[in-house]
């Protein structure tokens, strides 16, 4: 302010004093959030005045001073109420001497008054402070399937007429799990999806309606109530267990998880310790069996609350009607089970083929592929088997929202070859052999007889010799004594 201008003297605001001046209705706020007081004056009267802000909450109880004001900017604030109570400096030299009150709390209804002194004149206002609560019983936090009273109170003076209930935007009806009686709504089974913003709406005898609004959290579990995993043998599994959120309550410091099963009549545990800083506890199995499949529990605890639910683990296998290498022409069945099903599942089986390396590879698969197009059903049925269904063998379980799991099966066939040649009939292979071989042996020997005539002799005089044969020595010796006998005659 400039000089010459005389000092405030002092602000002070009263309740219930009965005190001359203007009136204001009464505005009805939500605890925990900021409200405004609003007297005003007139900005002349304003300049270098000093003010005061007083409550009175009832007729049982006394005025006491809530801020005070003075001239040189001191402030004084009653104990209970600092530090929710301000003024604002720039407002006070408009003549603007609202009062803000952040957060509001239920004891903070009823009649404010603002007195505004400049030299010996005082001026007045009086406002009328209503505050509108809901309430939950039992506190927070509220859990799953427990029961659960939402509670709408209001300060207002005049009668109730009408009590509505909204829960995000819509008209809860008061029938099924939520009854309403005297203005106050009883959840007796809350989900999860109850969570959320609840509006009480007020409507009294003058017309007047007013609302307050609670945002609900419910501690349960995320996802469906009872949920299934389902993993195919040998794979890994993670059953969930994740909380709808996670309390910040003071005392609430460690949120420990503890899973079991019951297998065979035995227990078998697995505990999870985390800080609070996570809300999710999953169970990571890292192959399972057909023996892993079952129910299993979590039980989380939080603070000195502790909450459970069941998972289901169900396990999909194939299980061939011929064990190990299958011989061709054999009649094989393939059986996909599944354990714990629901009833509503699908199968579907599918043959995986191996990429192509060329053109004519893409031929035969094409054509392999129109031969084996995805068969429903748990039950593959091969009538003969031939070298065309070696390979992997996938059997895929659906459920309404899709694909579950799958688990694959690799068919060995006795004789099948690794590069999977075009399919030629043994009889034509024997037939071409032999054609092969004896077109090879005319060749050669034709080859021999030409290559024998075109050689010249090595020895020229030798060609034209007679060979004369020679006795032997005992037909020579016979002749001889032939003639000698011839003789002596």
């Amino acid at each position: 302010m400039g000089e010459g201008t005389a000092g405030p003297r002092q602000i002070h605001v009263l309740a219930g004093t009965g005190a001359g001046g203007r009136h204001f209705e009464p505005p009805f706020l939500l605890p925990h959030i900021p409200s405004f007081l609003p007297p005003t004056l007139d900005p002349a009267f304003a300049s270098g005045t000093s003010c005061s802000l007083a409550l009175l909450p009832s007729a049982h109880q006394e005025p006491h001073l809530v801020l005070e004001v003075g001239y040189s900017g001191l402030r004084k604030t009653a104990l209970p109420m600092r530090p929710r109570v301000s003024v604002q400096d720039s407002a006070l030299r408009n003549g603007n001497f609202s009062l803000q009150i952040n957060p509001v709390r239920s004891e903070d209804a009823g009649l404010y008054e603002a007195q505004v002194a400049y030299d010996t004149e005082v001026r007045s206002c009086q406002v009328e402070l209503g505050v509108i609560t809901v309430t939950i019983s039992p506190p927070s936090p509220v859990v799953e399937n427990e029961p659960l009273l939402l509670s709408c109170n209001s300060s207002h003076r005049a009668s109730l007429v009408e009590t509505c209930w909204f829960h995000n935007g819509r008209l809860v009806p008061t029938s099924g799990t939520f009854c309403s009686s005297h203005g106050a709504l009883s959840i007796l089974r809350p989900a999860v999806s109850d969570a959320g913003s609840w509006r009480c709406q007020l409507r009294y005898s003058n017309n007047e309606i007013i609302s307050a609004t609670y945002n609900l959290k419910i501690l349960g579990f995320d996802g469906p109530t009872d949920p299934v995993v389902y993993a195919a043998a040998g794979s890994a599994a993670d059953l969930p267990c994740t909380l709808s959120y996670l309390p910040s309550a003071p005392g609430i410091n460690v949120v420990t998880a503890h899973w079991s099963r019951l297998a065979g009549g035995h227990l078998q545990d697995w505990g999870i310790s985390q800080n609070s800083s996570s809300r999710s506890f999953p169970l990571h199995l890292p192959a399972v069996g057909p023996g892993d499949a079952g129910q299993y529990h979590c039980a989380v605890s939080v603070g000195r609350k502790t909450i459970g639910r069941d998972v289901t683990l169900a396990v999909v296998t194939v299980t061939p009607s011929i064990q190990g290498p299958v011989s061709e022409g054999s009649r094989l069945l393939l059986i996909c089970s599944l354990t714990h099903p629901r009833g509503h599942e699908g199968f579907q089986w599918k043959h995986l083929d191996s990429a192509p390396t060329n053109s004519k590879r893409d031929v035969a698969i094409s054509r392999n592929m129109e031969e084996h197009r995805p068969q429903t059903g748990p039950t593959l049925e091969i009538p003969r088997v031939s070298q065309k269904d070696t390979g992997t063998w996938e059997c895929s379980v659906y459920g309404p929202e899709g694909r579950l799991a799958a688990v694959q099966y690799e068919l060995q066939i006795t004789g099948a070859q690794v590069s999977n040649p075009p399919t030629i009939f043994s009889g034509q292979v024997t037939f071409g052999l032999t054609v092969t071989l004896f077109l090879l042996l005319t060749v050669c020997v034709l080859a021999l007889a030409l290559q024998k005539r075109a050689r010249p002799p090595v020895f020229p005089a030798l060609e034209g010799m007679v060979a004369v044969t020679v006795p032997k020595k005992k037909e020579m010796e016979e002749n001889q004594q032939e003639k000698i006998q011839q003789t002596e005659c």
